[in-house]
């Protein structure tokens, strides 16, 4: 997956150092603090079977990791079918503007039609104006959709 200085894999438990580390520059990008066993328990969940999720990372030639994505599957009523979310995208700044976003975008694109999925979605912030960018030139905007949140007060598991 990605392109010749590229290389995107789905994460495995010998990634995950590599991958915390760009967990907690994508939560710092976005100002958020979850503490680091949280990161820890959520890339860890999913690598089990089952998860809903898949996590990839994309590495440079000399093993360095440069980003990562996180791709859910959900449907989509409006749709008639299931649909893959990138619920992450993450590129360290240094290789911003390397190809890596276009390559992570990609492999999620791939991954999805190869389970079957006819679509892939994901937000941005408004703000986000380097990611939008990148996003104009591989996709359509989706429309004019609000994102909302609403804490359940169960357990964070």
């Amino acid at each position: 997956m990605g392109d010749a200085a590229v290389k995107v894999t789905r994460v495995t438990a010998d990634d995950l150092p590599d991958l915390l580390v760009l967990m907690r520059a994508y939560c710092t990008f976005y100002d958020s603090d979850p503490a680091d066993d949280e990161l820890r328990a959520l890339a860890t969940a999913f690598l089990e079977e089952g998860s809903g999720g898949t996590q990839l990372i994309a590495r440079d030639d000399s093993g360095r990791a440069l980003g990562h994505a996180t791709l859910l599957s959900s449907w989509d009523t409006t749709l008639g079918q299931r649909l893959a979310v990138m619920e992450d995208l993450f590129v360290t700044e240094a290789a911003r503007g390397r190809g890596v976003g276009a390559a992570l975008v990609e492999a999620c694109r791939q991954l999805a039609a190869e389970r079957g999925i006819g679509a892939l979605a994901w937000e941005t912030a408004p703000d986000n104006e380097t990611a939008q960018r990148l996003y104009d030139g591989l996709a359509d905007r989706a429309g004019t959709w609000l994102a909302y949140r609403l804490p359940t007060g169960g357990p964070a598991t």
